[in-house]
């Protein structure tokens, strides 16, 4: 998974097809359980881009999301977002590929 490097970066590739952002922190523990899952979900959405965002460097762009909680995964289409998982609680394989598969369809 590519790593967001600046803001400009994040606009830009937010205006994909079908872009998936994980926020995620090198401290947080429920980040890390999901980190061995995240190639093979990937893989199995080839069709979509995949960014992580180090909520610890882009902490405003955070406030200006909502996105309070991490992991947390946005998706966006053209530029816009359309749909979320966004919770302070610990997210599984099956249920962030089920957020996937219904973000596609939006």
């Amino acid at each position: 998974m590519k790593s967001i490097e600046s803001k400009e970066y994040f606009e830009q590739v937010k205006q994909g097809e079908g872009t998936v952002f994980m926020f995620t922190a090198g401290w947080c523990p429920d980040c890390v359980v999901i980190e061995p899952y995240l190639p093979e979900i990937e893989g199995a959405f080839p069709e979509l881009q995949f960014f992580k965002v180090n909520r610890d460097d882009y902490i405003e762009l955070c406030q200006e999301l909502d996105v309070y909680g991490i992991p947390s995964f946005l998706f966006y289409k053209n530029g816009k977002e359309v749909h979320r998982f966004v919770s302070k609680d610990r997210k599984t394989k099956e249920e962030i590929i089920a957020f996937l598969n219904e973000a596609k369809n939006k």
